[in-house]
């Protein structure tokens, strides 16, 4: 997420040079081609690159309101996240009792580390890359990533778990294939042996249920944008369209300058340029926006609202050497 009031027409000037550089070219050769060689007929009609440019305006807007509302849906999801971890953790001080004090410690930081386990296991498993996401299939988008770091993809969820699980927990959840899952299973375990015990009321266990429930649901919800992209017949007819403007739109300019007078042709480089660019600006867009969870600078800063719940239930705890919050690299907070 970019935390700054906008990108710097620098930074976003360099994310899409190589689309300046492909359109320049676009624009160059059938210029040359018209004004030096004197092939005058391919200057074709406007009306024609008009229509396809309203096309391609009309399918860009479509797909970049839809990718939209995916990374939107993926900011409630975890918003949601945050305010049912704080729910649970107020439930786990308050619904769980012993007549020992430290025993009754012990049950309180055990159901909320677990529950940090379960955060850090969910990040992990939402970062993973898939086929058609775009950070590491983009060379303009692998250029950007050096700008700031991806936890997910430089510490290891092994070690990333000791801090919050008994070793015992930590080994039978890395041998699990959805680790996050299994985490909310061992939670729900623990409630129903605590009920047993007598440490936890019957009608408590049914409000903390119902929110472990919660966590299942949302943990599906943001699975189901991870695993399901964005259409491709929308994406594939979006970059179709775009790169058939940007083809014929020096084609169509070139009578249009050619009117002005002599020179005046080479015009028709400039804004090709300019019109194309914001055309494939837009594709791009879209294209870094469609998966909130790749690891991009358009993502949800899973780690740091992570971290800003791990701050807070460690806090219900009483501890006080709390974590940092995480700070953003380059404007951009993961």
């Amino acid at each position: 997420m970019h935390t700054g009031s906008h990108y710097r027409l620098k930074e976003f000037l360099l994310w899409t040079r190589h689309s300046i550089l492909v359109l320049s070219a676009i624009a160059f050769i059938p210029t040359f081609l018209y004004e030096v060689a004197g092939w005058k007929w391919l200057g074709i009609p406007w009306v024609p690159v008009a229509l396809i440019g309203t096309a391609a305006a009309f399918i860009a807007g479509f797909r970049n309101n839809a990718t939209y509302d995916r990374m939107w849906e993926a900011r409630k999801i975890w918003g949601a996240i945050v305010n049912s971890s704080r729910t649970w953790g107020i439930m786990v001080k308050d619904y769980i009792r012993d007549n020992d004090p430290d025993t009754e410690k012990d049950l309180h930081r055990t159901l909320i580390y677990r529950h940090i386990a379960w955060l850090t296991a969910l990040r992990f498993q939402l970062r993973i890359p898939k086929n058609w996401e775009n950070v590491h299939n983009k060379k303009y988008n692998r250029e950007y990533r050096k700008k700031y770091p991806v936890a997910e993809w430089e510490t290891d969820l092994t070690e990333e778990l000791k801090p919050y699980l008994s070793e015992n927990d930590r080994q039978y959840i890395l041998g699990k294939k959805n680790r996050a899952t299994q985490l909310i299973a061992l939670q729900s375990r623990h409630l129903k042996e605590l009920n047993r015990n007598g440490q936890l009321d019957t009608l408590c266990l049914v409000e903390m249920e119902n929110i472990l429930k919660d966590f299942y649901v949302f943990q599906g919800q943001g699975e189901r944008i991870k695993n399901f992209p964005y259409p491709r017949q929308f994406a594939s007819i979006n970059l179709f369209f775009i790169r058939l403007l940007v083809w014929m739109l020096p084609f169509g300019m070139l009578h249009e300058f050619d009117k002005l007078g002599p020179y005046w042709v080479w015009l028709t480089i400039p804004f090709s340029v300019v019109v194309g660019w914001v055309f494939t600006s837009l594709e791009q867009v879209g294209e870094s926006t469609e998966n909130p969870f790749e690891g991009s600078a358009n993502d949800i800063p899973m780690t740091a609202l992570s971290r800003t719940i791990e701050i807070d239930l460690r806090d219900m705890l009483d501890e006080t050497e709390l974590p940092p919050a995480i700070e953003a690299v380059n404007n951009i907070l993961m």
